[in-house]
């Protein structure tokens, strides 16, 4: 199979090898996957290097470090150069981890280039998604924590940009995060934490004091583009069933928000702090404002974005939640609608038993997965309410109260803990909380 008539892109295993084989000595490539396994296992399980930042650190590196073998004296120099094309350096390089991705930055100069160059990230965008990590805040005050990769099972010391504090509300999606401040709720930024990239939006419109928000973000893998949401809810002056819900929506292709917004009034209940974007449809949680049976405290609105109509009546879209809920977290899964909750008590629906996990098909819920007693134990003390979040196949569930973090696989069925957090709870009442996000290289806001 000579090498001009090969398709990378669907090149099997044994093309590869024989590739491989045919065009380089067996030692060579022996020592270039000891080279990447170095890599993805790393010096250290930190690191806090913006792609700028990783530019100081190449200039001692310029050629393949030195492996020997034992029966030799000499140590064999071994040019990077001489083992694999440009090409097929870029895809290897590409399924790399993105932790990885940094570190081989540090190899050699020619590796440098590759990896900054716009080719690669194109290559790196074909990949289809990585694992998504969780970023856990060790403090409510300042915005500083661990981000946990799953695939290299570490954490790793990173800096949020835009955000000031912990309380924010935070949304994300495909590699970009979407900060919103928790005061005015005006000051609203979207960024990569990844490569460090950011963009202050416009101010959002309406009510610039609303008693709770929801924020979503839902960004096109193949345009890049983005849409944000946000669902203000605000109580009606003198009337506690009634409250005032609007939907606003912002498109990164006109950077304009869409006007005039969704509004309407609902009698009985309220909007809330929870929303997702999935598969071109906004889904918001809407909590019982009483009057109402104990069990019913939750229940799911919908809303088409792509028709944006500021007429029609949300209350028509409800569906009610599979079972008491003492709280709901809604995740996009690969364009499925996936809500984790805390499944009350039968004489108290407000006292937590469990946390289940179901999918929306339809109208109709799925359950999918029951946390197992044992790991429910596990979190110790576990409060009514706690946070989760996930994209992909994986979700992550944290208690408030405790730096624990219990990641469940939608494709196994499997549940395990992290690695353990470089954090301790130093007083009492210290809190934790996070959010999840997909790390990429090749997205900006």
């Amino acid at each position: 199979m000579p090498s001009q008539f090969i398709n990378f892109d669907v090149i099997s295993g044994s093309d590869l090898y024989w590739f491989l084989d045919h065009r380089f000595h067996v030692s060579y490539i022996v020592r270039f996957f000891c080279l990447l396994f170095l890599i993805m296992e790393g010096e250290t399980s930190w690191f806090s290097h913006s792609l700028d930042d990783m530019a100081r650190e190449i200039g001692e590196f310029d050629s393949f470090s030195e492996l020997s073998d034992e029966g030799n004296k000499e140590a064999t120099a071994v040019s990077v150069d001489l083992i694999l094309p440009d090409d097929l350096l870029e895809r290897i390089l590409a399924y790399l981890p993105v932790a990885s991705i940094f570190r081989a930055r540090c190899v050699c100069k020619r590796w440098y280039e590759i990896v900054s160059s716009k080719r690669f990230l194109w290559n790196f965008s074909r990949v289809l998604s990585q694992k998504p990590w969780y970023f856990m805040f060790t403090s409510s005050n300042e915005p500083t924590g661990y981000a946990y990769d799953p695939i290299l099972r570490k954490w790793y010391g990173i800096e949020l940009p835009c955000i000031e504090t912990s309380n924010w509300f935070i949304a994300s999606s495909c590699g970009l995060v979407c900060f919103m401040d928790n005061d005015s709720r005006t000051e609203l930024f979207v960024c990569n934490p990844i490569t460090k990239t950011c963009k202050k939006l416009q101010d959002p419109p309406g009510l610039r004091f609303s008693d709770y928000s929801a924020l979503a973000v839902s960004v096109n893998r193949k345009s890049h583009g983005y849409t944000i949401s946000i669902v203000k809810s605000k109580q009606v002056t003198g009337n506690f069933f009634q409250w005032d819900v609007s939907v606003h929506i912002y498109n990164s292709e006109t950077m304009m928000w869409v006007t005039p917004p969704l509004t309407e009034v609902l009698t009985g209940w309220r909007g809330g702090d929870e929303s997702v974007i999935c598969d071109g449809v906004l889904y918001f949680l809407i909590y019982s404002t009483g009057g109402g049976a104990p069990e019913n405290r939750h229940g799911l609105i919908t809303y088409n974005l792509s028709s944006c109509s500021p007429h029609g009546l949300l209350i028509r879209s409800f569906i009610p939640v599979p079972c008491p809920l003492t709280c709901g977290r809604l995740m996009n899964l690969k364009e499925k609608l996936v809500m984790v909750g805390g499944i009350g008590k039968q004489d108290r629906p407000d006292i937590i038993k469990g946390i289940g996990i179901w999918v929306l098909n339809g109208k109709a819920w799925q359950e999918i997965a029951r946390m197992p007693h044992k790991f429910f134990q596990g979190f110790g003390e576990f409060d009514d309410v706690f946070a989760s979040s996930g994209t992909d196949d994986l979700i992550y569930i944290q208690s408030y109260g405790a730096p624990a973090l219990l990641v469940f696989d939608m494709s196994q069925r499997h549940w395990r803990w992290s690695q353990k957090c470089p954090v301790t709870k130093r007083f009492p009442l210290q809190l934790f909380t996070g959010f999840s996000f997909e790390p990429r290289l090749e997205i900006s806001p």
